[in-house]
Formats: C-alpha cells, sequence, structure tokens
C-alpha cells in the first residue's frame, strides 16, 4: 500500500514537536529574565537570550537603542537574497510584572501548561519566532519573503521609543505577523483590535464656605458629575464604541464648595469613524454650571486595527495553512492594542499568532505548550508563503 506523502507543514511540525523540551527550557529562561518596561537596565538577560536563539536560527541580531526604553533588536537572515520583499515579524519583550515578581510568581511546569510573568503575553511567541527560523533552518526551507524580526521592550507602556521604527518598517514591509497571544481559550487569530484615546478633563469654579455662602461658589464638583454623564452616554456596545472615566479627583473639604475637579477617560473604537466621532462630541462638551469652565486635553493614540481587505486576505491565507496543519482556526477582535495597530495603518497584518493560553497581566498567566508548538508550525508555515501584495514590496 501507498503512504501519503509528506507534506512541509508535517515535517515542519514533526520536528517542533521533537524539540519540544529544548522549547519549554528555552521559554523558561526567558521567564527567568525578567524584563519590566520601566526598568531598561533589567533587559541585558532578556537580550543575550534572545540575541543567542535568534543567532542559532541563522540571524544577524543588531541592538537599537531607545531613549527611554531598552531598545529594540532587529534580526535579518545572515544569508539573504538582495532585492527580496520583506516581512516583518513583530513581537515585544518587555512585560508588565516588576522585578521581583518570581519569588511570587514562579516559573512553573505542569499538565502541560508553562506558567510564569510573560509567558502568554508574550514572551512564549518570541520563542516561537526563534523555533520557527530554526525549523525553517534545519529543513532546508528558505522564505521567499525575507523575514525580518523586531523585539522591541516598550510595547506595554505605548511603543515610546519604538513606534517610528516599527512604521517605518511596517511601510515597506510585504505583511506583518504580529507574536501577541492569541484570543481566548479557542486560541483565534486577532484581525481587528480597537483603537485607544485617552482624554483628561478638568474643570475649574470657585470656591466658598458650604454653609455661609454656598451661592458664591461654582462645584467643579457638580460641573464634572454632568461631563461624566455625557461622557458615558457616548457608550455604544453595538458599534464597539466604549468609554470609561476611570478616576476622578477634586475638592478641598467637605465644607468648601470645589473649585476644581478632574477625571481621566478611556476610550476604544473599533472603526476610524467611530474615533472622530466620539473626538467631536467630546470637544462639543460644554459647561451647564454657571461660573464653570471646562478643558479637555487628549486624543486617539492607537489607531484602529481594521478588518481590511489586506488584512483579510492574510487571515485567509493563515486559516489554509492551519488545515495543512489539522488545526481549525478562528478570527476575533481584540478590546486591547498592539503594535498590530500601528502596522496595520501600512501594511497586511495578521495578530494574535503568539502562544495559545490564557492569563494575560494576570498571576494565572500560562501557555499550553502542544497548542503552542502548533502555532510556531503555523507561524512557519506563514513565513514561507509568497508575497501577499500585487507588487513586489521593497527589500529591507
Amino acid at each position: 500500500m501507498e503512504h501519503p506523502r509528506e507534506t512541509v507543514a508535517d515535517r515542519i511540525l514533526g520536528h517542533l514537536r521533537a524539540r519540544r523540551a529544548d522549547f519549554v527550557s528555552y521559554v523558561e529562561e526567558l521567564l527567568r529574565a525578567e524584563s519590566p518596561s520601566t526598568e531598561p537596565r533589567a533587559f541585558a538577560a532578556i537580550h543575550r537570550a534572545l540575541q543567542r536563539g535568534l543567532d542559532s536560527a541563522g540571524c544577524r541580531v543588531t541592538h537599537v537603542p531607545g531613549r527611554r526604553s531598552a531598545g529594540m533588536l532587529l534580526a535579518l537572515p545572515r544569508e539573504r537574497k538582495r532585492g527580496r520583499a520583506f516581512q516583518l515579524v513583530a513581537g515585544h519583550c518587555d512585560t508588565v510584572w516588576p522585578a521581583g515578581t518570581l519569588r511570587e510568581m514562579p516559573v512553573q511546569m505542569a499538565d502541560g501548561k508553562l506558567r510564569g510573568p510573560g509567558a502568554f503575553d508574550m514572551k512564549g511567541g518570541l520563542a516561537q519566532v526563534v523555533f520557527a527560523l530554526h525549523a525553517l533552518d534545519v529543513l532546508d526551507l528558505e522564505p521567499e519573503v525575507t523575514p525580518a524580526v523586531l523585539v522591541t521592550s516598550d510595547e506595554e507602556i505605548g511603543s515610546i521609543d519604538s513606534q517610528s521604527l516599527i512604521e517605518r518598517l511596517a511601510r515597506r514591509a510585504d505583511r506583518a505577523l504580529v507574536l501577541e497571544p492569541a484570543l481566548g481559550l479557542v486560541g483565534k487569530l486577532k484581525t481587528a483590535r480597537k483603537g485607544t484615546g485617552h482624554f483628561d478633563v478638568v474643570v475649574r469654579g470657585r470656591a466658598s464656605h458650604a454653609g455661609i455662602a454656598p451661592e458664591e461658589g461654582a462645584s467643579a464638583i457638580l460641573e464634572l458629575s454632568h461631563v461624566i454623564q455625557k461622557l458615558f452616554a457616548l457608550n455604544d456596545p453595538n458599534r464597539g464604541v466604549t468609554v470609561n472615566v476611570g478616576t476622578v479627583s477634586g475638592g478641598l473639604r467637605s465644607n468648601v464648595v470645589a473649585p476644581e475637579s478632574r477625571a481621566a477617560v478611556d476610550v476604544r473604537v473599533l472603526t476610524w469613524d467611530d474615533a472622530r466621532s466620539v473626538e467631536r462630541a467630546v470637544a462639543e462638551i460644554i459647561p451647564v454650571t454657571p461660573g464653570v469652565t471646562i478643558e479637555i486635553d487628549g486624543g486617539f493614540d492607537r489607531s484602529p486595527m481594521e478588518a481590511t481587505p489586506r488584512n483579510q486576505v492574510l487571515w485567509r491565507l493563515a486559516r489554509n495553512l492551519g488545515a495543512d496543519l489539522g488545526v481549525a482556526l478562528e478570527e476575533g477582535t481584540s478590546g486591547g492594542a498592539s503594535d498590530g495597530n500601528i502596522t496595520s495603518l501600512y501594511t497586511a497584518t495578521l495578530d494574535g499568532l503568539g502562544p495559545v493560553g490564557d492569563g494575560a497581566h494576570a498571576k494565572r498567566e500560562y501557555i499550553d505548550i502542544d497548542r503552542t508548538l502548533e502555532r510556531c508550525a503555523l507561524l512557519a508555515l506563514l513565513l514561507l508563503a509568497p508575497p501577499v501584495r500585487d507588487a513586489h514590496s521593497p527589500s529591507v
């Protein structure tokens, strides 16, 4: 009886499954190298581990210094053909966890799940790209579109240093593959993300004695209560618009009419049209309390990652490649932002290619090793895919 011929997908997945123990060990090494976003000096160990891993996968790694962060690592194949289109593989090595978290949240492997600070978001994803590239190198599979791997250290604090480099690379890239964790326990790929906006509200009134001369005052807190109701009225669940007044402050004492009050506002939207609509509505807020003034500053700092036609082309490619691996993939929308929001403005983008697990930014954070290895194989197949643009992209 003739046996079915082994496919490229079979070869890659088989190779990665054979290296399961090595994969676990490498993720554990990354987890023990604590890398909080706000402590740039803490990144030496994680950068060494990533440089060594990418070097073993056939890459030359360059460190790009940051002004307020630990900088970025840019990895390109040591041997590559000039003039080829390139694809951006984007990830971040910073986490929300402060140094010392390992004492209360140790690295643990049990029941096929690896736990530790940053395992899900997103050190497991960084291990995926190292092992995917290594698999292609060992199996002598050369991507037609050159991989350019960018690992940043400031994504959790708004990509304060790396955004300009991400934009420059994304403008020229054939596509962007973002290694953020998968969505939900079913492991959906992220084909859309909400854009994020932040507004600061300052209301200024006039102080007076609340018992003796309340009529001489103008309460900033009273006015802020009206502003808050107007802001919450902008919520529209059917359109995916969320407006949340997260903090409020103000006043001097209970017996003083408040001369000032403040609020911090978070806004999430699915489309640029909704972003502009919210900005107009916020700008139109005027005081209703005599004697007070309102100042509202801010705006949208992360554009929505919309389900554009070119993003959908990349999603369908991933879904078909998943079928080759025997993995049924689903797509979904995330309420949070990532560097995929940036790349999607300039090139076809697929997000959520990182680990399958749960607990981003939570103490239960973990990755499912076997399902994450399947994601690693999917990433390798995507790296092998031909260009997705109609015309050839510029080379890197």
